[in-house]
């Protein structure tokens, strides 16, 4: 069994301090523990470089404004920190989790606007975050859940209520022996995975949901402007559910998920672990360690 995230050694950064990791702890009248008030970034350092920490850093801040939640971090301290915990746990190669909250304090219902917002920075060594679907192409189940209207939710914001039904469908994918779940958007296009952007090729060309319900992802970006670079035609647009059998690969794209192929989808349609996605997936490893 995998040892548990709360019994490590290691130093965690919170608040402008490195403690042990042991000691990082909050309270249980924690605001963002009853109320979600919390928003989240997830990176990958490489060969002692974390790929677009300051883009990171930049979207952290903007989440918290997206929820009504001023960090009161700048951009630079942010990036600073990150470095300090990866030194200080003597890590080259490693995935960096940079969390801000709304803490403990004198309020506790809905409203939280005197409570403390709080930043917490991890890092530890994690390996491919699909396992060998990094390689033999992903599993993916179809979730039962959609991405909601933007007019419900801050679908800009990087934020941890919004993961709820992405927690929920990884694991009823789970017991069906996929790797992860597909989520249509609540006007029925194709949205993206549960932590992950999703893109499909057709004769060489490349095709992805527009992120207009969804959070357009720092890789997904990253990606896009490979690709075009590259000299590839990219459509960014709806893709209605129908269309899928007519695409010949899939992958997925984020900080944790990398690139990795899709091999299939659901019980009808299945991809070829192709030479475009293989390709995509090597100039974005050449790319992170560049």
């Amino acid at each position: 069994m995998a040892q548990s995230y709360e019994d490590r050694d290691g130093k965690i950064w919170m608040d402008g301090e490195l403690v042990d990791w042991r000691d990082a702890r909050v309270h249980i009248l924690t605001h963002a523990l009853h109320y979600a008030s919390a928003v989240f970034e997830g990176e990958r350092c490489y060969d002692g470089k974390i790929f677009k920490t300051r883009e990171h850093a930049e979207r952290l801040l903007k989440s918290g404004e997206l929820i009504d939640m001023e960090i009161p971090w700048t951009a630079d301290q942010i990036v600073a920190a990150k470095e300090e915990v990866l030194r200080a746990n003597g890590f080259t190669n490693a995935y960096v989790r940079a969390i801000a909250f709304r803490g403990a304090g004198p309020d506790m219902g809905v409203a939280a606007s005197h409570n403390p917002v709080r930043l917490a920075i991890c890092t530890w060594e994690w390996g491919s975050y699909y396992g060998d679907a990094k390689w033999q192409g992903a599993k993916l189940d179809i979730s039962k859940w959609k991405r909601p209207s933007p007019e419900t939710i801050p679908a800009e914001a990087k934020a941890a209520g919004l993961y709820m039904i992405c927690t929920m469908s990884k694991h009823a994918a789970e017991k069906k022996g996929c790797s992860d779940a597909l989520f249509m958007d609540y006007r029925g296009y194709v949205a993206e995975a549960t932590g992950a952007n999703v893109f499909f090729v057709k004769d060489g060309e490349i095709h992805t949901p527009l992120a207009d319900a969804f959070l357009n992802g720092i890789t997904r970006q990253t990606v896009i402007q490979m690709c075009k670079d590259q000299g590839m035609v990219v459509h960014e647009r709806h893709i209605l559910p129908e269309e899928v059998a007519e695409f010949q690969e899939c992958f997925l794209t984020g900080s944790a998920a990398e690139v990795t192929p899709v091999a299939q989808i659901g019980d009808e349609w299945h991809f070829q672990v192709g030479a475009t996605t293989r390709g995509i997936a090597e100039s974005y490893e050449a790319l992170v360690r560049a």
